[in-house]
């Protein structure tokens, strides 16, 4: 069977040190222990995660985010085909599936559709990890003729026993 491929947003790894929401971090590092370390799944980012990680103005989180990028071997998507991904991050904008000021946001989604990504992972509930948002992006990827199966949700959805 092959292994599903999961696309990490920045706000999974941000949990990993997320002392405010304690819940939610222990389910992330056991996320990242179980499955991530573990190669149960391909798990991806892309240099859009390492600019918003870059972004971070306190610079020793900065140091420990990008360190867990290095630990854990996260895998690179491809860019290409830049002006694809940026026209299809457009529409969601337009479509109004994602607001026009979470541009980052539909640009995950883009990289993730446009790359055939199974899973977009993320602890954005407001933007992303809902089923409303996810019925409006696949509704554009689907006029624009993307038919991949993205699912968008938490890394609480992807963690089982089996």
């Amino acid at each position: 069977m092959k292994k599903l491929r999961i696309y990490l947003d920045t706000s999974v790894i941000n949990f990993l040190y997320a002392d405010d929401a304690p819940e939610k971090r222990e389910a992330t590092v056991q996320f990242f222990s179980r499955f991530v370390a573990t190669g149960r799944y391909e798990v991806v980012i892309s240099p859009l995660v390492l600019d918003e990680i870059g972004r971070t103005r306190d610079a020793a989180h900065r140091s420990r985010l990008l360190d867990k990028t290095r630990e854990y071997a996260l895998k690179m998507v491809s860019t290409e085909p830049h002006a694809e991904i940026m026209a299809l991050a457009d529409a969601y904008i337009e479509q109004s599936a994602i607001p026009d000021k979470k541009y980052d946001d539909a640009l995950h989604v883009a990289l993730c559709t446009v790359n055939e990504v199974d899973v977009l992972l993320s602890w954005n509930y407001a933007h992303l990890a809902n089923v409303n948002k996810e019925r409006r992006i696949l509704a554009v990827n689907h006029a624009k003729g993307y038919f991949y199966p993205l699912r968008i949700t938490t890394p609480l959805e992807v963690m089982d026993d089996e």
